[in-house]
């Protein structure tokens, strides 16, 4: 199981925004405000695998995907050291 599986499992009532195409990415969630956590590093791994370098997936991602605001629930995303 996956960790977008065992939050869902865990939270069957609750509705999350996703960032399309990251599931793989998801590293947790905040209890808090309810919004989920994806990995900076395993977002750019994921952009790779559809045939990125790593400077046009860290380019796309933060361009892209890390600076839209979606609201409230907008996605977390964490930079692991």
């Amino acid at each position: 199981m996956n960790m977008l599986e065992e939050i869902l499992e865990n939270h069957p009532d609750e509705a999350f925004l996703k960032a399309d195409g990251f599931d793989e990415a998801i590293i947790g969630l905040d209890e808090t405000s309810g919004r989920l956590i994806y990995s900076v590093t395993k977002c750019i791994e994921c952009l790779m695998g559809q045939g990125m370098t790593d400077e046009e997936a860290s380019e796309y991602f933060y361009y892209n995907v890390s600076g839209a605001y979606m609201g409230e629930q907008t996605p977390i995303f964490c930079t692991e050291y």
